[in-house]
């Protein structure tokens, strides 16, 4: 679906200092649309980067004028500092993040959530995106929260959606590029055998963005890849491509260290067909998205 037809819609992006706000700002602006990406940091504040932080009061902030359609980004997303501090991560992603989305409904624009799947326990794959959730870590806790609270504005008729997504990666991913590094330098790499992720490339998610923004769509919206590899089935995999000794890999249990709940599911896998039936978003098989990883590298080396 092309958005570039569309004329007289301005975007709102809030968190647009996260990298997949970045990529979906791009991908908008490639497209012809106007977009304001909200930023915490000050130096960057600008006409089309208005400041906003989701741990400092909401009373005197505005939504730029003319804004018909907004995302929020913006979360406390690591699943060890949520767990360190549930309080504070709340305040943003439950509190905040809600008394947000109402006063940008109540001025008419529609609101896109973005969520996770870890409002599941990951017991089973390719979960509906009507079964209840059932989350273990206090950051699933935190976003099933504001989903719930979310359906009940959306059952009244209210503008919005939700999106949830899986392990989203690009090929800058500093901890793919820098077991490439030490793989082609012959230095050993230790990674996760019990750690899955069906990873969404950074710029399908921002697709996604951009074709429910667009559409104003209504409900819930899920994306992951297909299926789940281990972090060491990644990396089995780039040795292999790469032409480097396998046991260079050292496959290690993440659940024998100290680690949040939730880290470890056996599934992360999202049923995705809405989004691929009613917009052609399909993601790809893991190891076609770590070929991107390795074609950055080879780039890299060209240059």
């Amino acid at each position: 679906m092309d958005v570039a037809g569309t004329v007289g819609t301005m975007f709102l992006l809030i968190g647009g200092d996260s990298e997949i706000g970045a990529v979906t700002c791009r991908q908008l602006k490639r497209a012809g649309q106007t977009v304001a990406a909200t930023t915490r940091r000050r130096p960057l504040v600008a006409d089309d980067r208005p400041y906003l932080d989701l741990t400092r009061p909401l009373d005197d902030w505005r939504p730029p004028h003319g804004v018909q359609s907004a995302c929020i980004f913006a979360a406390v997303a690591r699943l060890a500092a949520c767990a360190d501090d549930p309080a504070g991560s709340a305040r943003v992603n439950l509190t905040q993040t809600l008394a947000l989305i109402d006063r940008l409904i109540a001025r008419g624009i529609y609101v896109l959530f973005l969520s996770t799947n870890q409002v599941f326990d990951g017991a089973v794959p390719h979960v509906r995106a009507d079964a209840p959730t059932c989350p273990v870590s206090v950051y699933g806790h935190q976003k099933a929260l504001t989903e719930e609270a979310l359906h009940a504005r959306m059952a009244r008729g209210e503008p919005a959606a939700i999106l949830r997504l899986g392990k989203v990666v690009s090929p800058d991913m500093p901890l793919m590029q820098s077991w490439i590094a030490d793989l082609m330098a012959g230095r050993p790499i230790r990674a996760f055998r019990d750690m899955p992720m069906a990873p969404v490339p950074v710029e399908m998610a921002g697709a996604a963005i951009v074709r429910l923004l667009h559409d104003r769509a209504h409900g819930i919206f899920q994306l992951t890849g297909p299926r789940d590899v281990s972090y060491a089935g990644i990396g089995d995999h780039l040795a292999e491509r790469l032409g480097a000794d396998p046991a260079l890999v050292t496959p290690v249990a993440a659940a024998s260290l100290d680690m949040p709940k939730g880290m470890t599911p056996r599934h992360t896998t999202l049923d995705s067909t809405a989004l691929r039936e009613r917009y052609g978003v399909c993601v790809p098989d893991p190891w076609e998205v770590a070929e991107t990883m390795l074609e950055k590298e080879r780039q890299r080396e060209v240059a």
